[in-house]
């Protein structure tokens, strides 16, 4: 999606950096004054709002970002219990979910000291269905004055930004009973001060929109589209756009790609055909990505991309032979599994995770599917499940042992350079959350800690 497609305030307010990192029994006195500062801040701004941030490309914001690191150089706290989700922030807070006890978990954690300052139990756990998994998988999401978290267990609650739920509730008990094979991934997606999670499973699938303030539900869209068994599954994040002035849910999975009114839920178009062959295991989790009017859907379990003229695609309707008119181009010799792809400037970028080209980064042109670089990066026996991130002219991608690639001058047509690979001492198995901007540095969530990285 372009940038002028979902207008996001990036401006930041600056931070006092402290190298101290406290316990999660630490609610003393600081806890108490940050916050209310962050109660009381009425300019405290949305830095990095949801899983891929302010225009769902994953591209950071401006400003002055570390290249090259270690351990030595980070700070960090350790994140209780189980959970993969990738931070947000607002202001000098970030935000993520852990399933800690058994129960689920919003966590606030300021940036000063790293210290969590709330925890705020939100359901059951019910989660760790896979390895790589847990039951609070999905990100967080932020307008700036609420956060909203969702998880495994069906609990969708919405908090304001010291943890004190404003609503919840719960989609299973309303909409049925969970059926994926693993944990959830999916993340829900804030558009016109509605919240939407989209549930694509094998039983009744849907989208569904609820008023961030109230909780009431503004409408649900039944996407039962047909797929085979598994192929009915997706862990995909819903994408914002807009078209010709209307505000649209874009959704890829199950083996197809939809296009929703985000103010009524009507159903603009539909597109399938993803899994011509009918194979019965191509759960998606990789989400699409949007860049101008084209949007690129991963799918295959990493072995086709595909990109579509969003316009086309509403022009068609729900005509499905008008609708293959849509698609522009086809690739099933470049794909990513897990890792979303991100994009800038009519260009979207791929990490590969399969087997056979596992570790090289692709930049496409959004608009003719044309490869215009690939590179490799440095071999290793860790897989890729983070998605990138657009930093300026550079790309960081960090692996499953939580090593991150540094890749500079990624928007001409040369193939870039490998500038740096970075370590922390935390790599076991699996760091999931993809990197994160803050002011003047990163933070990256491993498997146990949340490290903060300078520039």
């Amino acid at each position: 999606m372009s940038d002028a497609h979902l207008p996001t305030s990036l401006s930041f307010v600056r931070w006092t950096l402290l190298t101290s990192c406290f316990g999660i029994a630490a609610f003393a006195s600081n806890a108490i004054q940050a916050a209310e500062s962050v109660a009381s801040d009425k300019n405290a701004q949305v830095v990095w709002p949801q899983w891929r941030g302010g225009t769902q490309q994953g591209v950071a914001p401006s400003g002055d970002y570390p290249v090259k690191w270690s351990e030595a150089d980070t700070t960090k706290c350790t994140i209780p219990g189980s959970g993969a989700s990738t931070p947000i922030v607002v202001g000098n807070r970030a935000f993520l979910t852990s399933g800690v006890d058994g129960k689920n978990h919003l966590l606030g954690i300021d940036l000063d000291s790293l210290e969590i300052t709330f925890q705020t139990s939100l359901g059951e756990d019910r989660g760790n269905k896979h390895r790589k998994g847990s039951g609070s998988n999905p990100s967080p999401v932020t307008d700036g004055s609420h956060v909203v978290s969702y998880f495994r267990s069906g609990d969708l609650a919405c908090c304001d930004l010291n943890g004190k739920v404003v609503w919840k509730t719960n989609l299973q008990e309303r909409f049925g009973e969970d059926t994926l094979w693993w944990d959830l991934g999916s993340s829900p997606m804030i558009v016109d001060g509605l919240v939407v999670v989209a549930v694509m499973q094998t039983g009744p699938s849907y989208i569904v929109a609820f008023d961030i303030e109230s909780g009431e539900m503004a409408w649900k869209d039944d996407r039962m589209v047909p797929a085979p068994e598994e192929a009915a599954q997706s862990y995909s994040t819903p994408l914002a756009t807009e078209i010709d002035g209307k505000k649209i849910v874009a959704v890829m999975g199950a083996d197809h790609l939809t296009l929703t009114d985000a103010e009524t839920g009507e159903r603009l178009g539909t597109l399938g055909g993803f899994n011509p062959n009918q194979e019965k295991y191509y759960r998606s989790i990789a989400s699409p990505v949007i860049t101008g009017n084209v949007i690129a859907c991963p799918y295959s379990r990493g072995g086709t991309l595909t990109g579509v003229d969003m316009e086309a695609l509403i022009a068609a309707g729900e005509d499905a032979a008008a609708a293959k008119a849509a698609i522009l181009w086809e690739r099933d010799d470049v794909g990513s599994d897990v890792p979303t792809p991100a994009a800038k400037d009519g260009v979207v970028y791929v990490m590969s995770d399969g087997k056979q080209d596992r570790g090289t980064l692709y930049a496409l042109s959004a608009e003719t599917g044309e490869t215009l670089w690939q590179t490799k990066l440095e071999r290793t026996r860790a897989s890729y499940s983070s998605s990138p991130l657009i930093v300026g002219d550079r790309l960081y991608i960090t692996d499953e042992a939580g090593v991150t690639s540094v890749v500079e001058n990624i928007a001409g047509d040369a193939e870039p350079k490998l500038l740096q690979t970075n370590e922390v001492e935390d790599d076991e198995q699996f760091t999931v959350a993809s990197p994160v901007p803050f002011e003047g540095g990163l933070l990256l969530r491993t498997k146990n800690h949340l490290y903060k990285v300078e520039g």
